[in-house]
């Protein structure tokens, strides 16, 4: 009896054949990469790193952009504190001169004025002989002589021979009517007056205090004797003499203080001469 039996070498060849070819078809086959396929892979890798760059170049110009508004910024706010701080440190220099150039105008106002006030002052010549520092270096005739607002008086007193007496040592007070303050009386009774000495001399004299200088607060309120003889009467404020009023008052002089008034005071003598003349 033969029993079947199978070559084992044809079997093995087999088998291997088989596994072999299993192990071929099992494994996949790996394959190169076509050029198109590198081309389109470098071109992508160039497409991100320019985008990667643009991104970083605006990210860049963002900064800088920033920055520079950012700087600008505080320069434009440096500007405009400097601006800020130059207006008002002239604004400060302007009030500091305009304050300085009034306290100048004060104090050279006070200056020239030597002491006098009110209204007819203005009148006075700022320099000169009639200004008020010019006539303070002067007797009472003298000054008046300069002293343009006081021209008729000067008249008066040069036809009553006082001149000299109004010059001499003092002190006096003296009231001196203006130019106006005499126009105001009627032409024929001044003439007649200036050309009657003894009654221009009593006119001239009552406007006259001897042996004192007083300003306008010592005249406040009180009656005074003149060199004429009969008393003249102040107003509380000092600037009131009878019914005169005194428009520039404590105008100095060498020997005494004038006061400008713009009547002509008439003691009761003058009056009563002068009514008889009319």
């Amino acid at each position: 009896m033969f029993s079947k039996t199978t070559p084992a070498t044809t079997t093995d060849l087999t088998s291997d054949g088989q596994s072999e070819a299993a192990t071929a078809v099992s494994a996949p086959r790996r394959r190169r990469p076509s050029s198109r396929s590198r081309l389109l892979a470098g071109v992508a890798a160039v497409a991100l790193f320019a985008a990667a760059c643009g991104s970083d170049d605006a990210s860049t110009e963002a900064a800088d952009d920033e920055v520079t508004t950012t700087t600008e910024t505080a320069d434009d706010m440096t500007d405009d504190m400097a601006d800020d701080m130059t207006d008002e440190d002239m604004s400060d220099d302007m009030a500091d001169d305009e304050m300085a150039d009034d306290m100048a105008d004060d104090e050279m106002a006070g200056g020239d004025m030597m002491g006098a006030f009110g209204p007819g002052c203005e009148a006075v010549p700022l320099d000169g002989e009639g200004s008020f520092a010019g006539m303070a270096d002067d007797p009472a005739a003298t000054a008046a002589s300069a002293n343009p607002l006081l021209s008729t008086l000067v008249t008066a007193v040069g036809e009553a021979g006082l001149v000299d007496t109004l010059n001499s040592d003092g002190p006096f007070t003296i009231f001196a009517p203006t130019n106006d303050a005499f126009a105001a009386i009627d032409p024929a009774v001044l003439d007649a007056v200036l050309a009657d000495t003894d009654l221009l001399t009593t006119v001239l004299t009552y406007h006259v205090i001897g042996g004192e200088s007083l300003g306008a607060d010592d005249l406040a309120d009180g009656s005074f004797v003149t060199v004429q003889g009969d008393e003249v009467t102040v107003g509380a404020d000092g600037t009131m003499i009878n019914d005169a009023t005194a428009i520039c008052s404590n105008v100095p002089v060498a020997n005494g203080t004038v006061h400008i008034v713009d009547q002509v005071l008439l003691p009761q003598d003058a009056i009563d001469a002068i009514t008889a003349m009319s």
